[in-house]
Order: structure tokens, then sequence, then C-alpha cells
């Protein structure tokens, strides 16, 4: 097969990538060491919600792909989400400069290069950055999000699944940190002894463990990233007034001391659109694109609940008209059951250079379909800005192994200008809605039985206030009563879903559903990741 002349290669190629619906423009392909633009490999929009992975060793490119990428799906009307990392991709928002260098690139390839900006909006965690400000409920967040983020076993994520259940029963809010502090509080003091006991399978010990993290949590300052007004997912989904997709940008200036709150947080984003969205079967373009780098940070030490979380989301949200490509550096930070849910493969160069190193790439060939490519020496050998592709085809089916030089950039390769991402921001439409912190009545105040008016913020230079870790004292008017049960149309639902999800509700849920019938079973059933939100209920 290495034999073959270099023109059955090329028409090999050329007939694997000759596609009749709209495409993402990659490359064009590289045969026999020589770049031929009559081979353009190229991507069909309507099988970029079958998934996809952009992987290669640091420095091969493979920012600047999913950059290109993220480009034509904008100009094609297809939203797009990007977690910028490294601070890179805001230059989507600045056009291009042209230059001698560029322009033998891209006359190279075939590629018509012409310098574009593009609508992007500009979002942070918490208001963690420039942007503006994302923020979930803790309600929203759910327990098997929130143990990720905690460390917890598996036991004291049962434990936390039951807490939010008593919650969710007796209309306590879980806005922030403090509600769910407040909670647990009172669930270990004198007062919510009984409550505690009609849980079952939540020790105090184990509440008391929770409760520490929690504090944790606030003492890492993460209480900015909890709150309201909650981020609706649906702002991911809009198009700029022109009909290109817009491209949000969430902005991560300290990924490296919170690698968990940044990969948990994303996976919450994926499990609100899960829900939120309908059904919408094969469309000609996806509704979303979503580009979750740095993708070993969300399996890294995961729970066995939160892997099938992330299986079942991944498998189930395709139907829902949305595309997710995981950006890594081989595809063994991706668990098997996940990589085999990826059609579309954009194999950066690897390197070799320890054992560990020289077992990944024998991995990652296993991977791809035979080729007429040495693809051990190809994935070694492949320069920056190259990259060895096969995708799903029109008709489902994997297209030929090629080794593509890929197109260049239209808009900045880099950041853009401070000035011109705060000037963004500023005149945002969701800067009003989401800009300014809100601390509505919830479960904080309710054990409190207070309905105190906001003061404000504290004056500058103050010290913040201690956060207590005394019970709660008894509130002085009684808990709400446990919402009554309903009569529901449709009886086997709970087994139905729950038996899809594979088991990622807790032991102690499971225990609890079984002793208490089907309509508690429904009850808790909040969502894949165990998720809830107000627009939900």
């Amino acid at each position: 097969m290495a034999n073959k002349p270099t023109a059955e290669k090329l028409a090999t190629i050329q007939q694997g990538y000759t596609l009749q619906g709209a495409t993402i423009e990659l490359g064009a392909a590289i045969v026999d060491d020589v770049v031929h633009k009559e081979a353009q490999v190229r991507l069909p929009l309507a099988m970029m919600n079958r998934h996809g992975l952009v992987a290669g060793a640091t420095g091969t490119g493979k920012t600047v792909t999913l950059h290109m990428m993220a480009e034509q799906l904008s100009t094609a009307g297809v939203p797009v989400f990007l977690a910028d990392i490294k601070g890179d991709l805001s230059g989507l928002a600045t056009a291009g400069t042209p230059s001698e260098k560029l322009t033998a690139r891209t006359e190279s390839l075939g590629q018509q290069w012409q310098a574009k900006n593009f609508p992007v909006e500009f979002l942070s965690l918490g208001g963690d950055g420039n942007g503006i400000p994302v923020r979930a409920t803790i309600s929203s967040f759910g327990p098997i999000l929130l143990s990720r983020i905690m460390d917890l076993n598996d036991t004291q994520e049962s434990s936390l699944q039951l807490i939010f259940h008593f919650a969710d029963q007796r209309q306590l809010e879980l806005v922030d940190l403090k509600d769910l502090r407040a909670v647990i509080q009172y669930l270990t003091s004198d007062e919510g002894k009984a409550a505690l006991e009609d849980l079952g399978g939540l020790s105090k010990a184990t509440a008391g463990v929770i409760l520490r993290e929690l504090v944790n949590l606030e003492a890492q300052g993460m209480e900015k990233f909890f709150g309201e007004p909650e981020f609706d997912t649906a702002e991911l989904l809009r198009t700029a007034p022109d009909g290109r997709g817009v491209v949000s940008c969430l902005e991560l200036p300290t990924l490296q001391t919170k690698p968990l709150l940044f990969s948990t947080f994303l996976m919450w984003l994926l499990a609100d659109l899960f829900e939120d969205l309908p059904e919408a079967g094969d469309l000609d373009k996806p509704k979303l694109v979503f580009f979750l780098d740095e993708a070993h940070l969300l399996f890294n030490g995961a729970s066995k609940a939160f892997l099938e979380a992330i299986t079942t989301t991944i498998r189930l949200i395709r139907s829902k008209g949305v595309g997710i490509f995981f950006v890594t550096q081989t595809p063994k930070d991706v668990p098997a059951d996940v990589l085999g849910q990826l059609a579309n493969r954009v194999q950066h160069a690897l390197r070799a250079f320890t054992p560990e190193d020289a077992k990944a790439l024998k991995a990652t060939v296993s991977t791809f379909p035979v080729s007429d490519y040495d693809l051990e020496k190809t994935l070694t050998s492949a320069g920056i800005g190259e990259a060895v592709i096969t995708v799903m085809n029109e008709k489902g089916a994997p297209t030929p192994v090629a080794l593509t030089r890929l197109r260049a950039p239209e808009s900045v390769i880099g950041p853009s200008a401070d000035d011109l991402v705060r000037s963004s921001v500023a005149a945002s439409s969701l800067l009003a809605k989401y800009g300014t912190a809100v601390d509505n009545i919830s479960a904080y105040e309710k054990l409190r039985d207070q309905d105190a008016v906001p003061t404000g913020d504290a004056a500058p230079g103050q010290p913040p206030v201690p956060i207590s870790n005394e019970p709660l004292p008894a509130p002085s008017a009684p808990l709400p009563a446990p919402l009554p049960e309903q009569a529901s149309p449709q009886e086997g639902m709970f087994g139905d879903i729950a038996g899809a999800l594979g088991g990622v509700l807790g032991g102690g849920l499971k225990s609890m559903a079984r002793s208490m019938g089907n309509q508690l079973g429904r009850d808790l059933m909040r969502g894949v990741f165990g998720t809830s939100s107000r627009r939900r209920r």
C-alpha cells in the first residue's frame, strides 16, 4: 500500500473529501511530502454534532486550529463556545493583518484569505476577568458536579445528594455556598436532628466533612462563582444581526489555581444545555459547537458517577444539535467510552521522547483507519500547523486519513487589545442582565428567618465578615412543609431514565428511591448530573 503512486493516493483523498453540502474547509492534503491544493480536506457542517477531538503535543497548533474552525462556523451562522485558557482566542474580535509569509502559505493551500473580525461575547467565571460574569446557583450546579469540586468520595457524594433532596423538598433555595452551609448546619444542630434521622443514610460525621469542605471553598474565594443572576445557557445560542454565529469566549485567567472548577463549570454549561434543548434530529448545521480545551482536566481522578454522567451527556446531546470537540494532548487523555463517540479527528504532531510517549503514539495510531501513510512516522514528523485528519462524511462513514496543512485564520492569532475587550464588554447587551450580583431570599435567610434589606458592599480595605462554623440557631418560624406528592401521568418515567443513566445516582439516593417509592424517585431526578434550574421548574 505504501508503494502506491502519488496520483492514486491523491485520487483516494479527493474522492473521499468530495462532499455535497456545506463544509468547514480544513486545508490541503500533503502527499509524498508535497502540499496538493487540488486535494482539499474538509468537514461536513452537518456532521459537526457527531463530536470530535483536536489533539497534539504542546506547541503544535491546536489553538490555531480551533480558532480557524470557529471562524468558519460563525460565518456559517453557527454559534461557538470557546474556553480561552491562554488568552489567545480573543483575537477573533480583531481582523488579521496580511503579510508576505501569510500570503505565501494561503496561496499554497488554495485559500482565498481575507482579513475579518467576528462577533465575540467575552465571558468570565464569576467576573474573574474582563468578561460578562457567568454564575450558577448551587441548586442548578447539582450535587454530582459540586462533589467533583470538593473531591468527595462516593459515600460523601451520595450524602450530599440527600442534602439537596432535603432542600428541594423543604423549598430551601440553594443559591450560593452560604445557603448550602446553612442547610447542613441546621441538619447537624439539635433542632435538625429529627430531619437528619428522617433522611436516612446521612450521618452527622459525613455532614460535618461536607461542611468543612464548603468552608474550604469559601476560604479559596470560590463563593463568587455561585449565586445570582444565574447565566442562561441559551445566551450561547445567539447569532449576530448579520446572521453570523456569536463566538462566546470564556476567559480563564486563573485556570492553573482552579482547574477543577474550570472543567466542572464547563460540564455544568453542557448539562444545562442538555436539559433545556429539545430533540432536534439530523440538522443541516449544528445549533452550537462547544470546544472543550484542556479536556484531561475533566477526567483526572473523576468518580465513576461523574464519568458516567459525562458519557451520557456526550452520547445524548448530539440529538439536540450540539457538537462537542475535546482539545487535549493525546487521545489517551479521554476515556474509551467517550473517545468512541468522537467521529471527527484532527491529530497534530506527537512527541516520542519517553517510553510513555512511545506507548501513547502507538495507541493513537491504532485509533485511525488503515491508510496510505506510515502514521507512526507521520505523527512524529508533522510540522506546526499540520495535522492528520479523518472525519465523518455525509453518509456516516470515515473519510480517508489525510495529512493536512491547515488553513490560516482570518482574524488575529493572539489576543485582542485590552481596550477592545473592555469596550466590547461595556457595549454588551448581557452586561445589564448579569453584570451585578444579587442576593435574594433563599435557604440562608429562611433558616435564620430574616428578611433584612441588603446594606451594600463593605467599605474598601475592611476585612471580610468571618465565616462562622457554629450551628445555626433554631428558626423562629417553622420550616416549609415537604412538597406534597402529585400524581404523575408517566409512572414509569423514573425507571426508564434511571436505567438510561446507568447508575449515575449515588447509592444513598438509590436506596432511598427503593424504600420510598416511585414518586420520590421522580423528585430526585434533577438531571444527568443532578442539575436543576429555576427555568425548568
